[in-house]
């Protein structure tokens, strides 16, 4: 039985029970959240990994995507950024390998990661059948699955399937969009739909992905082949076509007693982002979203986490559930160790703005904590209680002869302790 058929069912399980006191949530309530496929567990297929919960009433989760590519393909390097990405607070990890042994590589992760692990188990199909010698095309429809059931069994807690890029949204996008198809899954789908004129496998075997997700109880992450790459391709119609045949999708995975979450857009500008997540829990009934940033712009390389983060706040904001984090890598480059931590912050300020902002309960009391001992000159405290304190401690610089409680941004001309000399006059 399935986390989703048990709260179904009127169980409140361990794992629930484990989220419940995790978010602070009375377990009935969070139960009946489940149940209504509003909350997504994921995190019980290993025993050393935590269960988070994904959607309503949640904190905003963040994503860090790591893995090898075909020019970089080290193991030790993805688990240095497992590492450092678990560290810098991820709740989350999806192994995007290409590169290498793909399957040590994610065995590996799997083994050493203690949050959820996710995968795109059409990244490896492909990868075997070229490097057979032969073309996207050639992949067989069993290869796609077997894939898919190798995944699930390894332990792998959730999977981005992009089965609502069906044939005739494939014909029409080409001939639409500024950016085209962005999505590394979305683009292998599109070639293989286009030169075997058949639908998407995903989508006309889609019982057969639901009978693996049900035996293993693996979180389906309905992906966005179709999520637009530049802000011109925003909320067009290929994406809203795709979000349609997803929404139907949700309800089919739902009545098999399946998990499952809707992926999201990618460039969206900042006045689109609302429209766009109200749509999706509109069409989707209320099913948890993972977004992609947004981003808000498309100017801005190197520097896209923070695009990413702007759009990330207002998309959380709006009924967001589930963050992938944006390295300054984005579009440039495969991220390094460092371009992880950063993306990892900056992601995790977007998502708690976000919750400050949509009432989750004790998001602000971490502010107050901050703030109050800031109002003290408190600074080991400020430091300390920091989303990042390691940078914090480093930045911190006081004038040589000013007193501990003053920085060397005002001196001794420091506003707090001026107000409160004054109070005290």
């Amino acid at each position: 039985m399935t986390e989703y058929e048990k709260a179904r069912d009127g169980e409140v399980s361990s794992a629930l029970r484990k989220v419940a006191i995790d978010e602070k949530m009375d377990p009935e309530k969070l139960r009946g959240l489940v149940a209504a496929g509003r909350v997504v567990l994921v995190g019980m297929t290993r025993p050393h990994s935590r269960v988070i919960g994904i959607g309503e009433g949640m904190r905003t989760k963040v994503n860090a995507n790591i893995g090898t590519s075909p020019d970089h393909d080290s193991l030790n390097i993805e688990l240095k950024k497992l590492k450092v990405a678990i560290e810098a607070g991820a709740d989350a990890v999806m192994d995007l390998s290409t590169g290498g042994d793909i399957n040590t590589i994610r065995r590996k992760i799997l083994d050493k990661s203690n949050v959820p692990v996710g995968t795109v188990p059409i990244y490896q199909a492909v990868v075997e059948v070229t490097r057979s010698g032969g073309k996207v095309e050639d992949c067989p429809v069993d290869k796609f699955f077997q894939v898919v059931e190798d995944q699930a069994r390894d332990g792998v807690d959730f999977m981005t399937i992009h089965c609502g890029l069906v044939k005739r949204l494939a014909d029409e996008v080409a001939r639409s969009r500024t950016a085209g198809v962005v999505s590394r899954g979305g683009c292998f789908l599109l070639q293989w739909i286009a030169r075997n004129n058949e639908e998407n496998p995903y989508y006309q075997h889609y019982d057969r992905l639901l009978d693996i997700a049900h035996e293993y109880d693996v979180a389906l992450s309905l992906g966005d082949g179709l999520r637009p790459g530049a802000i011109a391709d925003s909320t067009d119609r290929p994406q809203i076509g795709e979000l349609l045949v997803i929404g139907e999708l949700v309800d089919r995975a739902r009545r098999r007693g399946i998990s499952v979450f809707v992926e999201g857009p990618g460039h969206v500008p900042i006045h689109e982002i609302p429209v766009n997540m109200q749509i999706q829990k509109k069409v989707c009934r209320g099913a948890p979203f993972y977004v992609l940033g947004p981003l808000v712009t498309d100017i801005a390389p190197g520097y896209d986490h923070i695009t990413a983060a702007i759009g990330g706040a207002v998309a959380a904001w709006h009924g967001a559930d589930f963050l992938c984090y944006v390295t300054p890598a984005e579009h440039l480059r495969l991220p390094t160790v460092d371009d992880v931590r950063e993306g990892v912050i900056g992601t995790r300020i977007a998502a708690h703005a976000g919750d400050i902002a949509k009432g989750i309960t004790g998001a602000a009391d971490w502010d107050r904590t901050l703030s109050a001992a800031r109002a003290r000159l408190e600074w080991r405290t400020v430091l300390d209680s920091s989303i990042d304190p390691q940078l914090a401690h480093r930045m911190y610089d006081r004038s040589p002869g000013e007193p501990d409680e003053l920085c060397s941004m005002c001196g001794e001309f420091c506003a707090i302790r001026g107000s409160r000399r004054s109070v005290k006059d």
